[in-house]
């Protein structure tokens, strides 16, 4: 995949910098679509979560993360655009008459068969048990809990590898660095996710980030008045002005654990911090 600058016809566009995605159509299949209505980020008309927004208007697209339709061929029909996440989808016409939506791999192309199963090739595009897919596989879409769907490396451009077998238990390696223990009866998605070249881009305006749905950032120190920030103030040239820098709701920041879910280290076998 490549990259593509726009021609500099405006300020804006002048620092564009866009991967080329070769999808093949730009009309959704319209029965796995929903519409996202409501305001992001604000409960009661107030903000619940700072910098967010809905953004331009969009329909949500139905997703296969659960890869449940075992043993049943399916043909690539096409691979689509997707607002709300950055990799492409591909949909799957299968051989019963059923259509979904499944994260589209890399090298996944029109006209390709796909299938998933308790043990299949491991081929771009299948889904099977881990306990069946060699070491070394590069896998995507991996489920945590056994049926629940897909909910570990689902970005652009990412894969993880399995390094080990042992027991009920495989040591799968993730984007982050991390290993972690997943049970072999989960199932996984084979092959590199698609839009490497995600992480590459150039956005070139703030207007484009508004029709994503970010809202403006603001440092703290740049608020006039303590009551908007605990790092406002008259004296915001010279710093935070306290111990520590926090939040906005004044919880520390910068090196401060919040992470609560510490039943859940038992899995961890390498943390990604280490090195």
């Amino acid at each position: 995949m490549a990259l593509k600058a726009k021609k500099p016809t405006s300020p804006g566009v002048r620092g564009t910098v866009d991967p080329v995605l070769k999808h093949t159509t730009k009309k959704p299949h319209k029965k796995l679509t929903r519409a996202l209505k409501g305001p992001k980020g604000r409960s009661y008309g107030k903000v619940s979560v700072r910098h967010q927004s809905r953004g331009a208007k969009k329909h949500y697209r139905i997703i296969d993360f659960k890869r449940d339709k075992v043993g049943v061929e399916g043909v690539v029909k096409t691979i689509e655009y997707d607002p709300n996440r950055n990799c492409s989808i591909a949909l799957i016409n299968y051989l019963d008459g059923d259509k979904r939506y499944i994260l589209a791999p890399n090298n996944l192309k029109v006209g390709d068969k796909i299938i998933a199963g308790t043990k299949t090739a491991p081929k771009e595009g299948n889904a099977m048990l881990i306990k069946n897919i060699p070491l070394g596989v590069h896998i995507h879409n991996i489920e945590v809990h056994p049926g629940k769907g897909g909910s570990m490396v689902r970005s652009a451009g990412v894969y993880a590898v399995i390094t080990a077998k042992e027991g009920d238990y495989a040591n799968v390696k993730l984007p982050s660095g991390e290993v972690k223990k997943v049970r072999i009866n989960c199932m996984a998605s084979i092959g590199d996710l698609s839009n490497p070249d995600f992480k590459n881009r150039k956005i070139g305006k703030a207007g484009r980030k508004r029709h994503m749905g970010i809202r403006p950032t603001v440092r703290g120190v740049a608020y006039s008045n303590p009551r908007d920030h605990s790092h406002g103030g008259s004296y915001s040239t010279s710093g935070v002005g306290r111990k520590r820098p926090v939040s906005p709701t004044g919880v520390p920041s910068k090196g401060y654990k919040t992470r609560r879910r510490k039943h859940t280290d038992i899995y961890k076998v390498k943390d990604r911090r280490t090195k």
